[in-house]
C-alpha cells in the first residue's frame, strides 16, 4: 500500500541509503522523496539507484513535505538544524542522528517539539534491522503513525516511554550487531583451529546464529528453555558452557553492554552541551 507522505532526508549516506530502497518498496515512490546533500557524488548516485530528487544545500523546498529525516553525523546536526529552523512549518522532525537528544535538537530550534528521536541498525541495510523510537510531546498521533511506517520499512520497531531509554537501545541493539559478529569471529577462529577450513568455518558460524535466531524467534518459550533443551550434563554443548561459566563469559557481556548505555548517555552529554 502506497503512502503519500513527501519525505526529505538532510543527509544521503548509507542509512539514508537502506531507507530509501525500504520506502520505495515497502511505503512510497521516488517523487515522494527528496534528498540534501553537500557532495554531489552522493545525490548523483541516490539518483540514478532510486530516481529521486535532490539538492546541494537546504532551501524553502523543504517547506513542502510532511517528515524531514535527520541523517547527518552527529557533529553536524547543531549546524544542519540551524539551517532548518527557518523552514520549518509543523513538519515532523524524525532524527536517526546518534547520541544527539530530541531535547537538545529542540532547544537548538527554541523549542520545536515535533521530534522523533530513533535509533535502528545496521541491519536495517538488508531490511532486518530494528529501531528504538521516543517522541516528544508536540509529535501528533498522525505523525507518530508516519514515523513508524518509515522504519518498519527496514525492519520491526520499538517504542520506548522516554528518551532516556534510548541509551539502552543503543547499548543492546544498536551496538549489538558488533557483538554478534564478534562472537562469529571467535566460532570461526576455533573451528580453524579444530581443522577446519576457513570457508567450512563460516558456514558453520553463520548457519548456526542464523538458524538459533530464528528458532528463538518462532519459540513460544524463554531462551533458557531452549539452552537447557540442547545442553545435556555431562555432555559436548555442557563442557562448553561449563567454561564460559567459568570465564564469566554472561557477566563480561552483561558489563560490556552496560559500558555502551553509559557511553551513550556520556555522548549525550557532551553533544548537547553545545551551545
Amino acid at each position: 500500500m502506497q503512502n503519500k507522505l513527501k519525505i526529505a532526508f538532510i543527509g544521503g549516506g548509507n542509512m539514508a541509503n537502506a531507507l530509501i530502497g525500504g520506502l520505495l518498496v515497502n511505503l512510497t515512490t521516488p517523487e515522494n522523496i527528496h534528498v540534501v546533500d553537500p557532495y554531489q557524488p552522493s545525490l548523483s548516485k541516490l539518483q540514478a539507484t532510486f530516481g529521486v530528487t535532490t539538492a546541494l544545500q537546504i532551501d524553502a523546498a523543504l517547506q513542502t513535505v510532511d517528515v524531514i529525516i535527520l541523517s547527518v553525523k552527529p557533529q553536524q546536526l547543531r549546524e544542519v538544524v540551524t539551517t532548518l529552523a527557518p523552514h520549518l512549518k509543523g513538519q515532523l522532525l524524525l532524527s536517526i542522528a546518534a547520541g544527539i537528544r530530541a531535547v537538545d535538537i529542540s532547544r537548538w530550534l527554541n523549542g520545536y517539539d515535533k521530534i522523533v528521536r530513533t535509533m535502528p541498525n545496521t541491519p536495517a541495510l538488508i531490511g532486518k534491522g530494528i529501531t528504538g523510537l521516543a517522541a516528544m510531546t508536540g509529535v501528533s498521533e498522525m505523525q507518530r503513525q508516519a514515523s513508524q511506517d518509515i522504519m518498519s520499512a527496514v525492519g520491526e520497531t520499538v517504542w520506548l516511554k522516554d528518551e532516556s531509554q534510548i541509551d539502552a537501545v543503543t547499548a543492546v541493539s544498536g551496538s549489538g550487531p558488533a557483538y554478534i559478529f564478534y562472537f562469529i569471529e571467535a566460532m570461526q577462529q576455533a573451528a580453524l583451529e579444530l581443522g577446519l577450513d576457513a570457508a567450512q568455518a563460516k558456514q558453520l558460524a553463520i548457519a548456526t546464529f542464523n538458524g538459533a535466531a530464528q528458532l528463538a524467534q518462532a519459540s513460544d518459550e524463554p531462551v533458557q528453555v531452549l539452552r537447557e533443551r540442547v545442553t545435556s550434563k555431562g555432555g559436548t554443548t555442557y563442557a562448553a558452557l561449563c567454561s564460559m561459566e567459568e570465564s564469566k563469559i554472561k557477566e563480561a557481556i552483561i558489563t560490556a553492554i552496560k559500558a555502551a548505555a553509559a557511553r551513550g548517555k556520556q555522548l549525550g552529554d557532551e553533544f548537547g552541551a553545545q551551545a
